[in-house]
């Protein structure tokens, strides 16, 4: 159970928690505390990003600002405010908070703190906020012990999760909390947070310059992360201040990183290039090289959603049929993406990779649709055959609609000799398999196939 549990069992009026690592908002943190928790926000204003869920009569605003009371289960990448929205709703009147990691946290534990919250509410009139981390790691058991607390309102909880709660969170619990999804920090946002690091009292109080390439060099590495951002101009900071220089550059981000590919652009020529050079290896079926620059991307701070996408259109573009499982493969990972998030997603999306690059390869796909989508642009379109068209609807076979339509299910092969292209396009081959992969077997099939189909013997 957390630390900041200790006091648990106390009756009396807890003291204001001066030395807590995450004080609650309005409570200073001590200046020994890590800069991302001495510049996490003590007030609603104070807050950067998640305007979806801030504006003016939003259901997180109203409960910030004391107006409602109910349970929450806010799910987001990390780094964009779970834990603060948990301070500013513990900060609301004169509330207990309570935390509990889920890794480290049991029914035991839970229990405890439910009994505690009944004693609380019952001697001192106070409610108990109980914020628990990662709920998603929580079993089953874990999850329903929270029920009836949460139904009677004995604890407000506020449980974060990285992972969709539909899927990680049990039905009742589901039910009984309001859940808001929050979304990673804009570029701009990130930007903001830096800036107000370097100058405020609490944070860096204008000890140091941050130099314009570093701060665009801070904002890709945090992708989207405020606390990953302001960590790593911490430790920047850090590294000049100890060689006597005020000046944060490029070099010192580096350094105290220690990843050089931050000069990865996400937005200029780094982007293009590598991302075509990915694409590239895979198509090549080169695995290694192909891992390189995944490893490039990831590194720096590209949205792995990006790479999920790309992956996906190739897995259809440059494998196609010849491995009918490398487009469920590259969902697969895309699902894992959005799931999981980073660092773990970072295996599926290799995982992928190294399928793809080793796959048989096959353009057959984009170029049958692509000379397929060429004809009808040029316009060969054609009529429908009428024994193709919609038979479903009164007076249609007046009109000779589905008159004279085939069921193939009705012959023993299941093909039968029948007009489906329209009358201008009959004859016509879009869709050419190789003879790789298992596009092989495609190759030896389909002329039998269209053979049968145009009843050319």
């Amino acid at each position: 159970m957390s630390t900041e549990a200790d006091g648990l069992f106390e009756l009396d009026e807890p003291a204001p928690a001066a030395a807590s690592e995450y004080p609650v908002a309005g409570e200073r943190a001590r200046a020994t505390a890590p800069l991302a928790v001495r510049m996490r926000p003590r007030t609603l204003d104070e807050v950067v990003g998640q305007a979806h869920l801030l504006r003016p009569g939003a259901p997180l605003r109203r409960l910030v600002e004391g107006g409602a009371a109910a349970s929450v289960l806010l799910y987001g990448p990390p780094g964009t405010g779970k834990t603060t929205i948990a301070r500013l709703l513990a900060g609301v009147g004169h509330r207990h908070f309570v935390a509990l990691s889920a890794l480290s946290s049991g029914v035991k534990e839970l229990r405890a703190v439910i009994d505690d919250a009944r004693r609380r509410r019952d001697r001192l009139d106070q409610q108990t906020v109980l914020f628990i981390d990662e709920v998603h790691r929580f079993s089953k058991t874990q999850q329903d012990a929270l029920l009836g607390a949460v139904e009677d309102r004995l604890v407000l909880l506020v449980a974060a999760t990285t992972e969709n709660p539909s899927f990680s969170v049990v039905s009742p619990l589901l039910s009984r909390s309001l859940v808001l999804q929050l979304q990673s920090l804009t570029e701009d946002e990130v930007r903001e947070l830096l800036r107000r690091a370097v100058g405020d009292q609490r944070g860096l109080n204008g000890a140091v310059e941050l130099a314009q390439d570093a701060e665009d060099a801070l904002v890709r590495l945090a992708a989207g992360d405020a606390r990953r951002g302001l960590t790593a101009l911490e430790a920047a900071a850090d590294g000049v201040l100890g060689t006597g220089s005020t000046v944060i550059d490029v070099p010192a981000v580096e350094r105290a990183v220690t990843e050089a590919t931050v000069r990865y652009d996400r937005q200029g020529d780094q982007h293009y290039d590598v991302i075509s050079a990915f694409i590239k290896s895979i198509r090549g079926s080169d695995p290694d090289a192909a891992l390189h620059y995944l490893a490039r991307m990831i590194v720096a701070g590209e949205d792995p959603r990006f790479i999920a996408r790309r992956l996906m259109v190739h897995a259809s573009e440059d494998v196609g049929l010849a491995d009918p499982t490398a487009l469920p493969a590259a969902v697969a990972a895309a699902q894992v993406v959005q799931l999981v998030g980073l660092p773990e997603a970072r295996l599926a999306l290799a995982q992928v990779t190294v399928h793809l690059a080793t796959a048989p390869k096959s353009n057959a796909v984009i170029t049958g649709i692509d000379e397929a989508m060429a004809d009808v642009r040029a316009g060969a379109v054609g009529a429908v055959p009428p024994h193709l068209r919609d038979g479903h609807y009164a007076g249609a076979q007046k009109l000779g609609n589905a008159v004279g339509y085939r069921y193939p299910h009705g012959t023993p092969e299941g093909v039968l000799a029948q007009q489906y292209p329209p009358d201008e396009l009959v004859g016509h081959d879009y869709y050419r398999p190789t003879a790789r992969g298992a596009e092989r077997a495609l190759a030896e099939r389909l002329p039998k196939l269209r053979r049968a189909v145009r009843g050319d013997g």
